[in-house]
């Protein structure tokens, strides 16, 4: 049964090859002073970085850039686009880049303005949102996080290796987004199905919980089948545009808070993954495709039916003649063949992790209870040893 629940989602989405079009009509809605916010090099070698200059410059913006936005956005990264964006006095941040880029610059829209360490406030704490916040705007160039188009921020903490995900309301949600499928295909494979297999989790995560017949599960069942079709045909020819699209527009609904409607939701592949990233600084979808298969392995029990409806549903497992913990399994092994397909990670031992890592790793690890299990920092231990 649904129980209650609000849904609001105020970002405004540009989508296909025309999109950037309207970015001069969404600027006019901004203040004068934008940060402009990106990663490494790719945007400039790609066009993008010059598109976005001269259409800020004939809106009159006033323009301060902040590059080199890494891959697991760092603490002390965050305090240098406070600091920069302060001395600034910065009105609009506007994010161009793959999900890391956006979550950074959400982090930072939350930050600038707060009177106390933001870490510890928004992050350690987990405190409510009650500062002045500097709106947000993106253009999307990887998928899979599907932060344009929710509140979420993860920052890493090198020196304490902490890497936490906070997902702030709707508030915090960028204003608009714009996404052209055609500006994510020269991302290199291994980037790519690190993002589809991202894509993936966040459905998994949330669709392996609670136990009624709800209508987000259809919803992410079909999300899940048209990721499967669509990915293994981006694999092979990454400038498929019917692909690409399909597989931007499902990153997009699989976490802009949706699909979570009436669920408890899970997050523990997201919980010991982000700490197998805080201690590796390895890309995110690779740490979720090192741990699932073990996770799920681990709990299949706890939720037999659920797994049974996803092994059928999802990857088509045939359960004539066969007990439900047989079928249940049956998909999992579907699933492990595609992952090998796309040429994902399966071992954390190959992102870097050692032996005397994995206590620390447990240790550090959210223990969240939405799941149907609630693990112990031991059953965490074991989860990883089998991911080894």
């Amino acid at each position: 049964m649904l129980g209650n629940f609000n849904y609001s989602n105020p970002t405004k989405l540009y989508f296909g090859e025309e999109s950037i079009n309207y970015l001069a009509d969404e600027l006019k809605n901004y203040g004068q002073k934008v940060l402009f916010v990106y990663g490494g090099g790719s945007i400039k070698n790609n066009g993008i970085y010059d598109q976005v200059i001269t259409i800020l410059k004939e809106c009159g913006k006033d323009v301060t850039e902040l590059s080199g936005v890494m891959a697991n956005p760092t603490l002390d990264k965050l305090y240098e686009g406070m600091k920069l964006a302060k001395e600034n006095e910065i009105e609009f941040i506007f994010a161009v880049g793959g999900g890391s880029v956006v979550d950074y610059s959400k982090a930072l829209s939350v930050s600038v303005k707060c009177d106390v360490d933001p870490w510890e406030k928004y992050y350690l704490k987990m405190e409510p949102l009650n500062n002045e916040i500097i709106p947000v705007g993106a253009i999307l160039t990887m998928v899979g996080t599907g932060s344009e188009m929710n509140g979420g921020a993860v920052i890493t903490n090198t020196k304490d290796k902490l890497k936490i995900g906070r997902v702030f309301d709707d508030k915090v949600f960028p204003k608009f987004s714009i996404l052209n499928p055609k500006v994510t295909y020269t991302l290199p494979k291994y980037q790519m199905v690190a993002g589809f297999f991202d894509i993936m989790s966040h459905i998994l995560e949330q669709y392996f919980s609670g136990y009624d017949d709800n209508t987000s599960d259809y919803v992410m069942e079909g999300l899940l089948k048209s990721l499967i079709h669509s990915s293994l045909i981006a694999v092979e020819n990454p400038e498929d545009y019917e692909a690409r699209s399909n597989i931007m527009w499902i990153a997009t609904w699989a976490l802009n808070t949706f699909v979570a409607k009436g669920k408890s939701t899970d997050w523990m592949v997201h919980m010991i993954g982000q700490q197998v990233g805080a201690y590796t600084n390895a890309t995110h979808g690779m740490t979720l495709s090192t741990v699932s298969l073990p996770y799920y392995r681990f709990i299949m029990k706890d939720g037999l039916a659920k797994f049974k409806r996803f092994a059928i549903n999802v990857w088509n497992v045939n359960p004539d003649g066969k007990t439900d913990e047989q079928v249940a399994e049956d998909g999992l092994k579907v699933m492990e063949e595609y992952m090998n397909k796309l040429g994902l990670v399966m071992k954390i031992s190959d992102l870097g992790v050692t032996e005397d890592m994995i206590v620390d790793i447990a240790n550090s690890s959210f223990i969240l209870p939405g799941g149907y299990r609630v693990l112990s920092t031991e059953e965490i231990i074991e989860v990883l040893k089998k991911s080894m």
